[in-house]
């Protein structure tokens, strides 16, 4: 990882802080590849860096350059933990793409901290909908997007590693950005 970084969040446990958010250059290729696949392989699911994950050869171009974005969550020693990113599809709409964090940083709530953090960054970035394609085998990732109101529906495309697409209008929380993944969001959603 590029030693030189700024962290634009800083999320508190107690007095000590843990992690960090910053934007993603290409400088961090190679990481980020490394978790992604990394948390793939740990599903019994297949990278695919010719088709599905040749997005993540050139971030800057492909988040940065299209006006979307591709965020790192950072370790209080520089290491990487997570990320995710926002891949413009059209005027309007993204697709959340390579939401990831290593297995001992899951379950102490860094996820829903992650898509709530996407979530209000997509709307600063003025897309009104947010998309994503999953696997069924990610059964707690899928949880966590129906616990902020995303819904199923069939793409005319899906990559070949998943079976489920998702969206969520973000019109639908009133301005709003669900701050804990909290049922109530999705109630507003059927």
């Amino acid at each position: 990882m590029n030693g030189a970084y700024l962290l634009t969040e800083v999320i508190q446990q107690g007095m000590r802080p843990i992690v960090g958010w910053r934007s993603a250059v290409n400088d961090d290729a190679d990481e980020v590849r490394k978790l992604v696949f990394g948390v793939l392989r740990e599903y019994g699911l297949s990278p695919d860096p010719a088709c599905t994950d040749a997005d993540l050869t050139d971030i800057e171009r492909n988040y940065h350059g299209r006006g979307g974005c591709f965020e790192l969550l950072i370790e209080e020693n520089g290491r990487l933990g997570g990320c995710y990113g926002l891949y413009p599809l059209a005027a309007g709409l993204c697709e959340l793409r390579k939401m990831y964090l290593r297995k001992d940083l899951r379950g102490r709530g860094l996820g829903k901290l992650m898509l709530q953090r996407a979530l209000a960054q997509a709307r600063s970035l003025q897309f009104n909908r947010v998309q994503l394609e999953t696997a069924h085998v990610l059964q707690k990732a899928i949880t966590l997007y129906q616990s902020f109101g995303f819904r199923t529906f069939r793409p005319e495309h899906m990559s070949a590693r998943c079976d489920c697409a998702m969206y969520l209008d973000l019109a639908t929380l009133n301005g709003q950005t669900p701050a804990q993944g909290d049922q109530s969001y999705a109630a507003k959603e059927s």
